[in-house]
């Protein structure tokens, strides 16, 4: 490392007006600590000597910084840090009453002798607390944000083995903004904490049931202590998303999802009439077989709510269904029956249904966003950790009480999403879930392949 690369942190001395007064005054800085003078050498001390065989990186993020660093090479770490989300520290108070603002929260670094606003990495971030939150950024927003009354350094990943120390000066800032990717962290990749996720066991499970979701958009599968896009991004998406703004509305959509009480009654209702049929007849169902059958099903019930009933207070007079309705009811089945049909067909074709199998049931399409709700809620503090947990672990056990493999409980949930969304164009929708299917059905670091589903 040397001042002539351009990105070590200069020989430059620390401004006035900054220094114990701003440090001491920050409610996140560790207690106790004093300035100290400012260490030799341009870049500041080294990191703390940890052998890498003894060192495990959270993940491939820390990883990449610290070889990066070891070889001082720091056009590379800058590129590591550019298509990352960067993670800082905020009073949750402030958040909640300053709609899209981010404060700088410096404190005193004895490493630098400066003060410094400390970026976090997604791998080395604390487990989720009541406060502080985090709120992220790419690093060409933290260069434009800037100013001359904010810290003259920033600190990245401090305390841990991928720690580094940048001057902060328009010259340096000018230079990080060249190093931030067009899209940070894009979709369809696996990607796992190594260090503080699960692995193995129930919470594992339960979390490898929201992986169909992790790997569409590019997140850690494991990390039970999520924090997601960080506090205020994640309260937007569950209220632009679900219409959910607090704690409560949270809990009870999550309790809905886990009870399987969000996926359609109406396609668990053609389904349950195919299960029945296939009972009966110990084979392959025939879509007019099914429908037809379906359509008689749902006159029936028509028929049965328009006939009186004997209850405690004596006899109930049946409610006459309208003819209309309960044609319109019947022909809506006979459409889906025949949308369902053609998704098996696709299925089997891609090889996300093996050939003579269907589909039971749709609840996957709950309990595998009843896994992703669970963490959501704890990135926007609607829910404790202990909640998160607890969900997880109930979303994993009602998958595996509900389905006999990972292959199984994909394909219901890829439907679940199609019927939802794709509207049988066999666009996006489905195009990324099948992506996801093959990748976590493939890639040897999958969860569905480590973790046995029973």
């Amino acid at each position: 490392m040397g001042t002539g690369t351009g990105w070590g942190n200069g020989d430059d001395g620390v401004p006035d007006g900054y220094g114990p007064p701003a440090y001491h005054g920050n409610p996140f800085a560790p207690p106790g600590s004093r300035p100290a003078a400012r260490p030799p050498g341009p870049y500041g001390p080294p990191a703390p000597s940890v052998p890498p065989a003894r060192w495990q990186a959270p993940s491939p993020v820390e990883r990449q910084l610290y070889e990066a660093k070891t070889r001082g090479d720091w056009s590379a770490y800058f590129d590591v840090l550019g298509r990352n989300w960067l993670y800082t520290a905020q009073r949750r108070a402030f958040l909640d009453t300053h709609p899209g603002e981010v404060q700088f929260l410096p404190h005193f670094s004895p490493q630098v002798g400066g003060v410094c606003l400390t970026v976090l990495t997604e791998g080395v971030l604390p487990a989720p607390v009541a406060d502080p939150v985090y709120a992220s950024a790419s690093l060409s927003w933290y260069a434009d944000a800037w100013d001359r009354t904010d810290p003259p350094w920033l600190a990245v990943n401090p305390g841990t083995p991928s720690e580094a120390y940048f001057l902060t000066t328009p010259e340096h800032r000018a230079r990080w903004k060249h190093h931030t990717a067009a899209v940070i962290r894009p979709g369809l990749r696996l990607r796992a904490l190594h260090v503080g996720g699960a692995l193995h066991g129930t919470v594992a499970h339960g979390l490898a049931c929201g992986a169909l979701l992790s790997v569409n958009n590019g997140e850690l599968w494991n990390a039970l202590g999520y924090h997601g896009r960080g506090y205020r991004r994640e309260r937007t998406r569950l209220q632009e998303w679900w219409d959910i703004t607090t704690p409560e509305e949270w809990r009870d959509t999550l309790e809905r999802l886990l009870s399987a009480e969000m996926v359609s009654p109406v396609w668990e209702f053609a389904l349950r009439v195919r299960r029945g049929l296939a009972l009966d007849f110990g084979g392959a169902v025939e879509p007019d077989h099914w429908r037809t059958v379906a359509e008689r099903v749902v006159r029936r019930n028509a028929e049965r709510a328009a006939e009186p009933r004997i209850t405690p207070e004596g006899v109930t007079p049946g409610t006459p269904a309208d003819e209309g309705e309960v044609s319109a009811q019947a022909a809506g089945v006979r459409r889906l029956i025949g949308r369902i049909a053609r998704y098996e067909a696709r299925f089997r074709a891609d090889g996300l249904l093996e050939e003579g199998r269907f589909i039971r049931t749709l609840e996957a399409w709950d309990y595998g966003r009843a896994s992703g709700m669970a963490r959501w809620g704890l990135a926007a503090r609607f829910g404790t950790l202990a909640e998160t947990e607890a969900a997880v672990v109930r979303a994993g056990g009602a998958a595996r009480a509900n389905y006999r493999s990972w292959e199984d409980f994909s394909a219901a949930y890829i439907l679940g999403r199609c019927l939802h969304f794709d509207e049988e164009e066999f666009g996006d929708w489905y195009e990324n879930a099948l992506a996801c299917h093959r990748i976590l059905t493939t890639d040897p670091a999958s969860p569905w392949l480590n973790i046995p589903w029973k």
